[in-house]
């Protein structure tokens, strides 16, 4: 029989995968998935004197039909609605009020070095937050049903210097389709300054970058703001895949961004303050910002319970697309509500990355939809209970990886995600 295939994340996953041992692991400093590895690393699969090939995955696609099926059983059921969520416009008031509060204390009515220390942490803790739920939701078309609406919340993000549609592309298009693919999913790429993954080469100095990282991952805001979004943008690439250069509205939207936030960051509070004051605290507030969005994004990824598949050397995957966003995410203080509220769901990464496009204050509700159908499957369900034991977890596997040549992960077989027979 012939395996279809296909790369992208509204495929169908396959239905003659051997089950899985069901694991909802609740990690307390073990580690409790030792995938196997393969005895030699595969390198990336290339096209012929051309781009990357998409890895593809195998469908049809049950786990997610099932999956699908019973979520929207849930809404009609329940009532409630997908998107439009009154919870997301209260918090977004909220959200919205800290960051211009903060921000307007700091520059017009500080002048105590001792008061304006904390307000730029605050400052940078609200811009964390302004990405992690108004932009993200805006961006995935999941925080409201007008497009228009989503776009405004999306933009958000060009407000805080970095462009919503490198975004997009880098995170939507890219990512979310090949989520933990070595040199297909650039969340996992840190170049040669860190190791995230088995199948990444190691050099000597990764011993080490379970302690260098950290300071490292305060950088990310000020990397999107002044490099990586003008570097994508000239390449039209990001990791092997082509997309489009911004033009017309989203060029004007780009370079709009960017002139709007450094006239907040630099030119108003350059008005009131010495150019050298005003530097030192928007790395301040933007080294907050970069650690916080830095560590979130690991702790779903790039840890010890997540796997790493990759693909066979015509570009087939495995699994189904669905079936790969269970191995590749683990969830994180699913009990915690403050850790919900402010990383704007992202501690539900499965739930996430299967629906991207609904509100995530639906998100502790379908994580018990998700959980539930995934142990009819045989598919594993990995959490970490708190938030400390997935930072724990992250160090440990940067350690790994920094001390071991780990290889990446023998593909699951196809059988996996068939549901098991009651």
């Amino acid at each position: 029989m012939t395996v279809q295939s296909q790369s992208h994340p509204s495929g169908q996953s396959g239905d003659h995968r051997r089950p899985l041992d069901v694991q909802r692991s609740r990690s307390n400093g073990s580690v409790s998935h030792k995938p196997k590895a393969v005895r030699a690393r595969r390198s990336p699969v290339q096209a012929d004197n051309g781009p990357t090939i998409k890895p593809k995955f195998t469908s049809p696609d049950t786990f997610l039909n099932t999956l699908r099926s019973r979520v929207d059983d849930y809404f009609t059921t329940t009532g409630l609605p997908r998107r439009d969520c009154p919870a997301m416009y209260r918090k977004t008031a909220v959200m919205m009020l800290w960051y211009v509060a903060a921000y307007v204390a700091l520059v017009f009515f500080t002048s105590s070095l001792w008061v304006a220390i904390p307000l730029a942490v605050i400052l940078g803790v609200a811009m964390a937050g302004i990405g992690f739920n108004i932009q993200h939701d805006g961006g995935h078309n999941g925080y409201s049903e007008r497009p228009w609406m989503n776009r405004l919340a999306a933009m958000t993000m060009d407000m805080l210097g970095a462009s919503s549609y490198i975004w997009h592309q880098q995170h939507n298009v890219v990512h979310h389709s090949y989520a933990n693919i070595h040199e297909h999913d650039a969340d996992i790429d840190l170049g040669i300054f860190g190791r995230l993954c088995p199948g990444q080469k190691r050099y000597w100095f990764h011993r080490w970058q379970h302690i260098y990282l950290w300071p490292l991952y305060s950088l990310v805001a000020i990397k999107w703001q002044f490099y990586d979004d003008f570097r994508d943008c000239i390449k039209g690439r990001i990791c092997g895949h082509r997309f489009q250069r911004p033009r017309g509205k989203d060029l004007a939207i780009f370079v709009g961004g960017k002139l709007f936030f450094a006239t907040t960051a630099f030119v108003i509070p350059m008005m009131f303050h010495a150019p050298l004051v005003v530097l030192g605290f928007y790395l301040l507030a933007s080294l907050v910002q970069g650690l916080i969005m830095a560590v979130v994004i690991q702790l779903a990824h790039a840890v010890e319970e997540a796997e790493f598949p990759m693909p066979a050397e015509d570009g087939r995957m495995a699994s189904s697309w669905a079936v790969h966003q269970v191995l590749t995410t683990v969830d994180f203080a699913r009990d915690s509500r403050i850790v919900s509220w402010y990383t704007g769901g992202l501690n539900f990464q499965k739930e996430h990355h299967l629906f991207s496009r609904i509100c995530h204050v639906n998100y502790p509700a379908l994580s018990k939809i998700v959980e539930q159908t995934c142990h009819d499957f045989g598919l594993p369900y990995r959490e970490h209970p708190t938030f400390w034991a997935g930072v724990k977890s992250h160090y440990r596997w940067l350690r790994t990886m920094g001390r071991t040549d780990v290889e990446p992960h023998e593909p699951q077989p196809i059988s996996a995600g068939r549901k098991l027979k009651t």
